[in-house]
């Protein structure tokens, strides 16, 4: 026990003595850079600097949030800003800025504003060479506050005065819920900011009292999480009170705890589908993870992220904070879904391919095997649809939202969203637009053609293949038009669902997508047969 004592004081000296070197030594270069330095030192610029780059070889998670950045924490925290309630676009700096969403229920509704408006003037002052940024701040303000917009009707281009007074504007983490099917409820979730645990106990009680809800279908993909609370809650939702739910351990003592439910269930027979996909990441894998060890849930979709670190909040001098990592998190079987090594991923982020002989066997409370190593593996794996270069390109590039601007602006109203279908003389009509404008249109085959076509000329090997190449180039090539016709059906469901949003709002925008939601209807389809 004495050499242990012994041991432990060395170490916590010598990591002091380590920590008072270091900051001696930066001290010191500082001093030396402000006195001898051959022009004006940028002492902000350059501590920042510093601060972002030691904490990014921490981890990703771990970030310094000065004072005047506080108001974006609040907004990741709980989703919510003062301000009128719209989404603008400004395409052209010299140009007006132009109401491309207005939230449902919102103050920009409630006194006018319609998408397609174009806002010439902000409380006097012409937006005319203000960004887009600048423009969605000085419309931001105090809740009850007041801000004047001179204002272009988009149906009369009567030019008008309108006052709006700003509200608090909170953004839904439930996006929608509702029955797909008969019997087949629907919860679409993307984020786990304050009180969405509450938000899901209402949808669900909700759903059961308005029909007969025989599975529910909980939607996670691309939810990159949130409060560890809120996840806590919702299992809470589904499983008998005093259920575990997550452990934390971390380096010091203070930091491990242990969350079960506490909150009476509403449902622990129900059954349950959770979607997932590589963005589901940090409280949606607490939620998925705690029910696929519990039994409670048939997890289909994809493997997700691998985000096992807490994040706590640390109070800085001059009004900054600290967001940093304090521990890891368990799920009630006593894996770890943190990725094996955060620093090498896939291209979207997602975890790569683990093999099992670096992962460990854990059990479900039925007994089930389930691993570690990265992310929560599905029960039930089912890929997403594929779609084409071309349909992300127009998406990118704004195109289809243009598109839906333009489509707005000569449409006073559309039929509902159940009703709603682009024509067959509408979609001409796109083409005839995107025609006009500039993206790569490029198929995948062309674009990897046109970059081994250009590591030939590099490796001096072209000319020896001129005929083939020539060949197989002219065979690549497809007109914009064509192409555009070839991927009619996979673009077809954007552009409904960016027009349906501009006149019904985000929750028509979901119900839309759930029309072509080829991924959840399989998931409902292999869930069918799936035993615990």
């Amino acid at each position: 026990m004495l050499l242990a004592c012994v041991c432990m004081l060395a170490g916590a000296q010598s990591r002091s003595f380590r920590l008072g070197k270091w900051t001696e030594i930066q001290s010191s270069i500082l001093k030396e850079l402000n006195r001898s330095y051959v022009d004006s030192l940028p002492i902000d610029r350059i501590e920042r600097a510093g601060v972002d780059a030691m904490l990014a070889s921490l981890d990703p998670y771990t970030v310094y949030i000065p004072e005047e950045e506080n108001e974006d924490l609040r907004m990741m925290i709980n989703k919510s800003y003062g301000g009128i309630g719209a989404v603008i676009y400004k395409p052209d700096v010299q140009g007006n800025v132009i109401i491309n969403e207005p939230y449902e229920d919102s103050p920009a509704l409630q006194f006018g504003l319609q998408c397609g408006d174009e806002i010439m003037e902000i409380d006097g002052e012409s937006v005319v060479g203000l960004s887009s940024q600048e423009c969605s701040e000085r419309m931001r303000g105090t809740p009850g506050t007041k801000v004047l917009f001179k204002v272009k009707k988009v149906y009369t281009g009567e030019i008008k005065d309108i006052r709006v007074t700003r509200r608090t504007i909170h953004l839904p983490d439930i996006e929608y819920y509702g029955f797909i099917r008969p019997g087949v409820g629907y919860i679409l979730q993307s984020g786990f900011t304050e009180g969405v645990a509450l938000q899901m106990r209402k949808a669900v009680q909700q759903m059961r009292s308005g029909g007969q809800l025989d599975t529910l279908v909980l939607d996670l993909r691309g939810n990159g999480g949130g409060l560890m609370n809120e996840a806590v809650d919702i299992v809470s939702i589904f499983v008998p009170k005093g259920s575990t739910v997550v452990s934390a351990r971390g380096r010091n003592e203070s930091d491990a705890y242990t969350s079960r439910t506490t909150l009476a269930p509403v449902d622990t027979g129900l059954p349950l589908i959770v979607l997932v996909d590589s963005s589901s990441a940090s409280a949606s894998e607490i939620v998925a993870g705690a029910l696929q060890d519990l039994d409670r849930a048939i997890i289909v979709g994809t493997r997700t992220f691998g985000k096992g670190l807490v994040q706590s909040i640390r109070p800085l001098p001059y009004g900054g904070q600290l967001k940093v990592t304090t521990a890891k998190y368990y799920t009630p079987s006593g894996r770890c879904v943190q990725a094996i090594d955060y620093s090498h991923r896939n291209e979207d982020g997602s975890v790569g391919h683990i093999p099992d002989s670096l992962t460990k066997e854990f059990r479900t409370q039925s007994g089930r095997i389930v691993r570690d190593g990265g992310g929560i593996t599905p029960d039930i794996e089912v890929r997403p649809r594929d779609y084409s270069r071309l349909t992300y390109s127009l998406v990118v590039n704004g195109v289809v939202e243009q598109y839906a601007l333009k489509y707005v602006s000569s449409r006073r109203s559309i039929a509902p969203v159940e009703d709603f279908h682009l024509q067959d003389a509408e979609y001409e009509d796109f083409i005839e637009f995107a025609k006009g404008k500039k993206f790569d249109y490029r198929s995948s085959a062309k674009t990897y053609f046109d970059y081994v076509r250009k590591e030939l000329q590099r490796d001096g090997l072209e000319a020896a293949m001129s005929a083939e190449l020539d060949a197989l180039g002219k065979a690549l090539d497809m007109e914009k038009e064509d192409f555009l016709r070839l991927k009619k059906d996979e673009i077809i469901p954007f552009i409904e669902e960016e027009i349906v949003v501009r006149y019904y709002q985000q929750a028509a925008g979901v119900k839309l997508r759930l029309r072509y939601d080829t991924q959840l209807y399989e998931a409902l389809a292999k869930s069918s047969g799936f035993k615990f």
